[in-house]
């Protein structure tokens, strides 16, 4: 028996195995695959963010004292956008996991956070023009996450 005639018959099989047993098997869509991926890099980008505006905070505080009597300035503004950072990284795990798993809240957030994007870049156009490449990479996202079959992998078909 070849090989080829092999997989066919056992490809035969799987499909009867899968009308018995009445499993259905979900394909994750390699684009969402790519998004979860994505959005765990900027989600560890962003911790790594916040832990550093939180030491930067706490070390250049105590200099600046020093030096101009600015500490109680930087000292609040870095470990408040080090918060924010960290809840945004937390946030983007939580999506991540949701990607992965197909989840429908995360289509809903993903959507909720396109629409954002957009609208953001748009505002950011006027004064910088690459605030094109922000709307350009949502709505292509946007329009992915509308598809059918990635509906289908959330359970919004």
């Amino acid at each position: 028996m070849s090989s080829r005639a092999f997989i066919e018959d056992f490809e035969k099989y799987l499909i009867k195995a899968k009308a018995v047993s009445g499993v259905t098997v979900r394909t994750r869509p390699t684009g969402v695959t790519i998004l979860a991926i994505l959005e765990i890099i900027g989600s560890v980008l962003s911790l790594l963010g916040a832990v550093a505006l939180f030491a930067l905070g706490a070390m250049v505080g105590g200099v600046l004292e020093d030096e101009f009597g600015m500490a109680g300035i930087f000292g609040l503004i870095a470990p408040l956008m080090g918060g924010v950072l960290l809840i945004v990284a937390l946030i983007g795990f939580v999506l991540a996991y949701g990607f992965w798993t197909g989840k429908g809240w995360a289509w809903i957030l993903g959507i909720i956070f396109s629409i954002i994007g957009i609208i953001l870049g748009l505002a950011t156009i006027i004064g910088n023009p690459s605030g094109i490449i922000t709307v350009i990479i949502n709505a292509v996202i946007l329009y992915y996450l509308t598809r059918p079959h990635v509906k289908e992998w959330f359970g919004r078909a």
